[in-house]
């Protein structure tokens, strides 16, 4: 028996690099995903994939920097899982390249926080109502390890991400007592056909780490999937560092 058998998973940003691994991993063990994105043909062809292995996926197409995103998005996603998400993912980021904040504008911390704070918010206030109601369900948060310490040339992304590290402790102590565990997966440099362009960036970063290597999507997204299984229903608010030993160093 697979350890997602019969539940319903929603993985945002999910049509490529990380988000699509995830989606693949959680379909392996049982799960219906509904894989989102705003690129109807890349979402199409992960959710295809999913089923050509012998998975259940749908794709759900919007654009979560609109202001209907995440209610048209919650009520699309809750449609094609047949009425209930068991799992969500909050994977979907805003990213910017590395600048000073001297440059940041303030369009852009508006984008930044919206999609890595109000987005996943959002979400998760819509969605974990029903996982209450069924008395379980599994909240997981994907940001990068730059929420957790300083980085020059990362100050806006960082500080979006370190406030979805503390959402998590608190949404953690909030529906926990109803059965819907919070945790997050914090990431480090980690090589996904998305960033090839980045691989001797990471290679150099992680030189030191005790990994000595950057990490993989299909690493982050088995985290993934124990996280949302039951092997973790104990686990709450737990920042789970996948990086290859960075934050030991």
């Amino acid at each position: 028996m697979t350890r997602l058998q019969g539940r319903s998973a929603l993985v945002t940003g999910a049509t490529g690099g990380i988000g699509r691994a995830i989606a693949e991993a959680l379909a392996r063990e049982g799960a219906l995903v509904v894989v989102t994105g705003r690129d109807a043909g890349r979402g199409t062809e992960v959710a295809g994939r999913i089923g050509d292995q012998g998975g259940r996926a749908e794709f759900v197409k919007v654009d979560l920097a609109t202001d209907d995103g995440v209610r048209l998005l919650a009520r699309d996603a809750l449609a094609a899982a047949g009425g209930h998400i068991d799992i969500l993912v909050n994977n979907a980021a805003y990213i910017l390249p590395a600048q000073s904040m001297l440059e940041a504008t303030e369009e852009q911390i508006d984008q930044m926080l919206g999609l890595n704070i109000k987005v996943p918010f959002l979400l998760t206030a819509a969605l974990v109502p029903g996982m209450v109601e069924r008395g379980a369900g599994s909240v997981i948060n994907i940001g990068p390890i730059v929420g957790s310490i300083g980085q020059a040339a990362f100050a806006l992304y960082g500080a979006s991400k370190a406030g979805l590290h503390s959402l998590t402790k608190s949404w953690a102590a909030e529906p926990g007592p109803r059965g819907v565990w919070v945790n997050a997966v914090l990431l480090g440099p980690t090589a996904t056909e998305l960033n090839t362009h980045m691989r001797e960036r990471a290679e150099q970063l992680t030189a030191n780490y005790p990994a000595r290597r950057p990490g993989t999507a299909k690493e982050v997204a088995e985290a993934v999937v124990f996280l949302a299984s039951d092997k973790a229903s104990y686990i709450h608010g737990v920042l789970l560092p996948v990086d290859g030993g960075a934050l030991t160093r």
